[in-house]
């Protein structure tokens, strides 16, 4: 075993930005995952996330500091092994853990006495002291806290946004045992600024979901104040930016067609489901979900609005889907709500077509595989006036929006995109 080696499991959107800071730092890295695309992508130095540049990978490679491979039986040569894969929610929208289940087996038979193991893919409190430690010990004949160092430390990534450097970001890290949080904060203090040390793995794990139940609760607030105050005549938008002139008491959020991304859509439901094992309600949660759940088909009445002021139906028209990440500026479309809107459009008859820099054709997704391969359209004067409406599902700071305004005949705005941009009476609807 090596303890200046570091085995990071899961080379996505949390576990390669890792994998580059500790590089970095000057620990050796090794890149563990299931897609050999990905592995294949990173020994020749490419990039295949769109705000991570190639020439960060292709230096860390070339100093040797970070290889990766498909090999699980490679992790015995690492001193620590920090696990990021995905939690999604199952079709039932209840946690599945399967892949830190499945990560658990695979690594297990592999795991060398003394070694640290670390949890960061969000979940609910539990799953780290109860169903990870059971499947490693189960796999690997020794017992987490004597024989190996377990402990879970939430990720803390924002892709596409310049404050969310891993370097930067202070790390919360719960230990299985006060021994298991000191190895912990040994392994992420070589590559992290500040660590903030709590109580216990469940403290670490209730952390990540507070912080992401905060973020989906105060967003449903302004979803349901952007439809009342539509209804009375009244922008939100304008509203919120006179609120947040208040430099106390006041934190701005803002309204959209939906939630996407891994964390807020489904994050807070690992905790309603987790409450219910202890007789508890989670009131707060449910309701903020089924406000965001329900935005999708708020906008889509909001475009058939539109197509009516125009003497058209949904069914037989032309519609533009501006934007299929779940944010601006990255090419991140894990649940986006662009899916759900198409989704729905599709069944009122409509012809769809998107518009994506950043996702110029659709790779294949676990919830929507009927769209994999469909191509952005261009973006020219010729394509845009084709289509009857334009829907701004996310407002990308590269597209031109002067241009959707000169060339558009409808545009449906959910982002407030088309803020002061001059246009034709009548010719935005926000929604």
């Amino acid at each position: 075993m090596n303890n200046d080696l570091i085995a990071i499991i899961g080379l996505g959107y949390v576990g390669l930005p890792l994998c580059l800071q500790f590089a970095r730092s000057g620990a050796t890295v090794l890149g563990v995952d299931i897609d050999p695309s990905k592995i294949e992508a990173i020994t020749a130095g490419r990039s295949y996330i769109k705000h991570i540049e190639a020439s960060s990978i292709a230096e860390m490679a070339a100093a040797g500091r970070l290889s990766a491979t498909t090999d699980f039986s490679r992790i015995r040569e690492a001193g620590a092994v920090i696990i990021c894969v995905p939690t999604p929610l199952s079709r039932n929208r209840e946690p599945d853990i399967s892949f830190i289940l499945e990560t658990g087996r695979a690594l297990a038979p592999h795991l060398a006495r003394g070694t640290v193991v670390v949890l960061e893919s969000t979940t609910y409190p539990g799953t780290t002291d109860e169903d990870l430690r059971a499947v490693l010990e189960a796999g690997s004949g020794l017992k987490a806290g004597d024989d190996f160092h377990l402990a879970f430390s939430p990720e803390r990534e924002d892709p596409g946004n310049d404050l969310s450097q891993v370097k930067v970001v202070p790390k919360v890290i719960g230990g299985l045992t006060p021994a298991c949080l000191e190895k912990a904060r040994a392994v992420y203090s070589r590559a992290i600024d500040t660590l903030v040390p709590v109580s216990s793995c469940r403290v670490a794990e209730a952390t990540k979901l507070l912080e992401n139940i905060f973020r989906s609760v105060n967003i449903a607030l302004v979803n349901e104040l952007k439809i009342v105050y539509d209804a009375m005549g009244i922008d939100v938008w304008e509203v919120i930016n006179a609120a947040r002139t208040k430099p106390f008491g006041f934190m701005a959020f803002y309204p959209g067609p939906g939630l996407g991304g891994h964390c807020i859509p489904i994050d807070p439901f690992y905790l309603t489901w987790k409450a219910r094992e202890f007789g508890q309600n989670t009131r707060f949660i449910e309701l903020a979900g089924e406000i965001n759940t329900r935005m999708p088909e708020y906008v889509v009445h909001r475009v058939a609005d539109a197509l009516n002021e125009r003497g058209k139906a949904v069914k037989g028209s032309r519609i533009l889907v501006l934007g299929l990440a779940y944010k601006p500026n990255v090419d991140d479309m894990r649940e986006s709500p662009s899916f759900i809107l198409m989704d729905q459009l599709n069944t009122r008859g409509a012809i769809l077509e998107y518009h994506d820099p950043y996702v110029p054709v659709v790779p294949p997704t676990r919830e929507h595989p009927h769209y994999t391969g469909n191509r952005s359209v261009p973006w020219d004067r010729n394509t845009i006036e084709s289509f009857d409406l334009v829907l701004i599902s996310t407002n990308h700071a590269c597209v031109n929006y002067r241009e959707l305004a000169d060339w558009a005949p409808c545009i449906v705005d959910t982002r407030n995109a088309m803020a002061g941009i001059p246009t034709a009476p009548g010719q935005v609807l926000k929604a």
